[in-house]
């Protein structure tokens, strides 16, 4: 017997409050189903009136009792079903076929016709499937006339051949195939057609299930007429088969809850794919607002529960806005408001965890069946669905369809357990969609990271021309230092909004790291990224409140498009287009107006960066890297007492190479290390090697800001000065005031350290830096360098001259040696002598010189003293007028 069709339609309303989305019939096939539905009626009372008329009526008064005693065994057959879907039709496989044999071999057709009929649409209408009543009460008829008549035609037919009963079988089979024909006539008329190999296996199997059936109701019936006590026997053979039937039944309603979950579960998991993909704009929220994508999950619980109609109240949107959705009947209007969920309307709100509750009209409290009268149900059932840490929604479903009785304990149970699954696999979803939006998302800011810029930049050259323009906010380390870290993020936040104000929710925006923020501009010409930049660069330099301060800040910003990618024969890729990007914002840190979109030049300008730090490590191990040394001599005697080491690269492609070329890319790539380690073994062996010939001369190495930040450097350090022998007080280290105050809490404790070992510690180019008082007395040094900018201005600018003199005295009175560079004439040099400057070095002295030409220059100054019964020492002489008197006397 056909119980129900379905058909979804699905609709998604945005806004809150949201209209319900519906899964309704299609109107077109239903129309087409209910003319189907009056030519089955109208055939069944046909058929029905033509068999009445040919088999005459025969009163006796037991039919008074055989005709109820039939209306009840049809009812019962009804109510002992076994539900089964086949696509959209649900196929009930019902005990029909025993009631109605038993009514071939003892009643009239008329009062078995009359008994279905009543037994049929009473249960119909206790179902609430009034809107099949037509094909039902033709399909009724249909399956008592013609079994009648084909009874009678075989009884007639084989009259004194085959038993009474013979013709009664068959005609209850008839009906069985009736049935199946009808069904699957329905079936093709709601567009839910099947195969033929498909309908032919399910009518073997109904007619399996109606021979059976068949079988039961006529030995029953033999036994009962013709055994004594044989209605025992039959009550006892009734009660094992309907046991076995229900069993059976029970096992197919597990398996199919247990199928439900799982539909459930992938419903949920495949209706938030989409919002986990990745970043598909620039605001990606954690839920997925698509309502429609939950109708075959609403659909699938209405199936399973027999529903009439099933509500979904979900919270899928962030911000707590609810989307309602109706699977089944429509919903009413006075029932689709806000609040209208029956969850608000019930105490279920103060339960834990997620009960269900059922409520009926008959015996609801008075709030509860005004609701339920609203939404024109008889019969609900309620389960909130609770997450790990909020409130996901509610489910109702109201009305079951197949019972009188309603929904039933199974019902509730199975709708606790979806309620379980749905709400954790909502949870499981949320958990997704909040995974990947940090995956692609800048915690601080909210806006895109770097990687989720790529994945919109990807997207966007599939589509065409894009130009990725990187803006860099400028903020002085003294801000950072004076109000913290916290608030130098604070303001990073308030630039990327005031960046996002300007852009707009549409263009992609991203905070790559630190104060570096990237935006992506689709069909933007060159002129247009520059007008944009410009703009963007104006807006984040606007001063920033804090508390009662102000901020003051500056920014940079460089562009490129892949349209220059594509005229250079290059590969556009999204790394590609940041890298430029990256080098034209370096450019217009170096220029005047702030804003430089990126030309050639300035790959091969990075190319060469590239390959310096590349190729520095082999540099090393190839003897590329090479150490010169600068004398410094003390004044006013004018002795040599040491040299500063200094870096030159002898590069094969470039040539000679400057320090302040290579030496910030290898502090930038954490190879410095190995750099100062380097050159601080080739000045011990130097010292060495002086040592044993008993020159007494220092080496002075610079240090970066990393080896201080390095707390296994003074063991390093103290490694070296033991296996070399040398005395620690002829190793200097030269470090200046900036790389020590960008970090001191970590570079005072390793300056100690060294301080400990003996080793001397110098301030490099001192006045340029912090220049207090107060920073020069934490650091533990032995001597401060004077920057060699004043040494050369001292001929001709007063100011300088009075800072030169400023640092010796303020070195002097902290009792620490002063060395003034650049000294390249004899003016600065005699004007030092006359300050009481400690030690001199520069170009009038010598220029730095390889370790070769260092030597040839180192003996050129130095002269063998010998003495009477003592062994020959060299020593450096203390004057060009001594090595000119130790020469004539080694002459004579």
């Amino acid at each position: 017997m056909l119980e129900r069709h379905r058909s979804l339609s699905r609709q998604a309303y945005p806004d809150v409050p949201r209209p319900p989305v519906r899964a309704e019939a299609d109107p077109a096939r239903t129309r087409v189903f209910t003319r189907f539905s009056l030519g089955v009626l109208l055939g069944g009372i046909v058929i029905s009136a033509s068999t009445s008329a040919w088999l005459p009526f025969r009163y006796t008064p037991e039919l008074l009792l055989i005709g109820p005693l039939l209306a009840m065994g049809f009812l019962l057959a009804e109510q002992l079903t076994i539900d089964v879907d086949v696509k959209r039709v649900g196929w009930t496989i019902s005990f029909t076929e025993i009631p109605l044999i038993v009514g071939l071999l003892t009643a009239p057709f008329e009062v078995v016709l009359a008994a279905n009929l009543l037994a049929g649409l009473g249960a119909q209408v206790g179902r609430r499937a009034a809107s099949h009543v037509l094909y039902n009460a033709g399909v009724l008829c249909l399956e008592i006339a013609v079994p009648f008549a084909v009874a009678t035609g075989v009884n007639t037919g084989l009259a004194g051949v085959a038993p009474m009963w013979f013709g009664a079988a068959a005609g209850t089979l008839t009906s069985t195939l009736i049935s199946c024909g009808c069904a699957l006539t329905a079936l093709h008329v709601l567009g839910g057609g099947m195969r033929l190999g498909p309908g032919v296996r399910l009518g073997v199997r109904t007619f399996a299930v109606g021979l059976l059936n068949t079988s039961l109701g006529l030995a029953g019936y033999e036994v009962a007429v013709k055994t004594e006590w044989g209605w025992a026997l039959v009550a006892l053979l009734g009660t094992g088969a309907v046991a076995v039937y229900r069993t059976y039944s029970g096992l197919l309603r597990e398996q199919r809850d247990l199928e439900t979950l799982g539909d459930v579960s992938l419903g949920v998991a495949r209706s938030g794919q989409a919002a986990a993909r990745g970043p598909s704009g620039t605001d990606v929220s954690e839920g997925d607002d698509s309502v429609g994508e939950w109708v075959p999950v609403a659909e699938r619980i209405r199936e399973q529960l027999d529903a009439t109609r099933v509500v979904l109240r979900l919270c899928l949107d962030p911000r707590g806005e609810v989307s309602t959705l109706v699977a089944g009947k429509p919903l009413p209007e006075s029932a689709t408001g806000e609040g209208a969920s029956l969850l608000r309307e019930c105490p279920i709100l103060q339960l834990p965890g997620s009960h269900v509750r059922s409520y009926r009209t008959l015996d609801a409290p008075e709030d509860i069946r005004d609701a339920l009268r609203r939404r024109g149900a008889h019969e609900s059932l309620v389960v909130p669905l609770r997450g790990a840490n909020q409130m996901l929604g509610a489910v109702e479903a109201h009305d079951r369809v197949s019972r009188w009785r309603g929904f039933g304990r199974a019902d509730v149970r199975l709708l606790h357990t979806l309620a379980s699954h749905l709400a954790t696999a909502m949870d499981n979803r949320r958990l997704l969609a909040r995974l990947r939006h940090d995956a692609y998302h800048d915690p601080l800011t909210g806006l895109l990271n770097r990687a989720g810029f790529r994945e919109m930049a990807r997207e966007g050259l599939h589509a065409g021309t894009v130009v990725v323009l990187r803006v860099d906010l400028e903020l002085l380390t003294t801000v950072s230092e004076a109000l913290g870290y916290t608030w130098e993020d604070r303001l990073v936040v308030a630039a990327g909004r005031r960046m996002r104000e300007t852009l707009g929710a549409d263009v992609p925006l991203a905070r790559l790291e630190a104060h570096s923020f990237a935006v992506l501009l689709r069909e933007y010409s060159g002129q247009q990224a520059h007008e944009l930049a410009e703009h963007l660069r104006s807006v984040i330099a606007e001063p920033y409140p804090v508390d009662r301060l102000v901020v003051e800040a500056s920014g940079v910003a460089g562009y490129v498009s892949s349209a220059s990618a594509e005229h250079d024969d290059t590969d556009v890729d999204v790394d590609t287009l940041l890298q430029r990007a990256d080098v034209a914002v370096r450019a217009a840190r170096n220029g005047e107006d702030g804003v430089r979109g990126y030309v050639a030049s300035m790959g091969q300008i990075f190319l060469r960066r590239f390959q310096l730090v590349t190729q520095f490590r082999q540099a090393l191990d190839a003897g590329q890297i090479e150490v010169h040394y600068q004398p410094k001599v003390a004044l006013p005697e004018r002795r040599v007492v040491g040299a500063e080491a200094l870096v030159r690269w002898s590069h094969p492609e470039y040539g000679r190479l400057s320090p302040d070329e290579f030496i910030p890319v290898v502090e930038a790539t954490g190879m410095v290390d190995a750099l100062t380690t380097f050159v601080m073994e080739r000045v011990l062996v130097r010292v060495r090697a002086w040592l044993a010939r008993g020159l007494r001369l220092s080496g002075a190495v610079n240090l970066s800001v990393r080896n201080l930040a390095d707390e296994s450097f003074p063991d390093r350090v103290a490694e070296a000065l033991a296996r070399h022998g040398i005395p620690p007080g002829l190793l200097t280290f030269e470090l200046t005031e900036s790389s020590v105050m960008a970090d001191p809490e970590r570079c005072l404790p390793v300056l100690r350290r060294l301080r400990a070992l003996g080793v001397h510690l110098a301030v490099d180019d001192f006045g340029t830096g912090y220049s207090s008082l107060a920073y020069l007395r934490q650091l533990p040094v032995d001597e401060v360098k004077i920057d060699k900018s004043f040494v050369l201005g001292m001929g001709t600018d007063l100011g300088d001259m009075a800072v030169v003199r400023s640092i010796v005295e303020l070195g002097h009175s902290l009792e620490l040696k002063v060395v003034a560079e650049g000294v390249e004439d004899d003016a600065a040099r005699d004007e030092l002598v006359r300050m009481g400057c400690d030690t001199a070095q520069g170009y009038l002295i010598s220029r730095p010189l390889s370790e070769n030409r260092f030597e040839v220059w180192l003996q050129a100054r130095t002269v063998r003293k010998s003495r009477p019964g003592q062994e020959a020492e060299e020593h450096v002489a203390d004057s060009v007028e001594e090595i000119l008197a130790l020469q004539h006397q080694d002459q004579v």
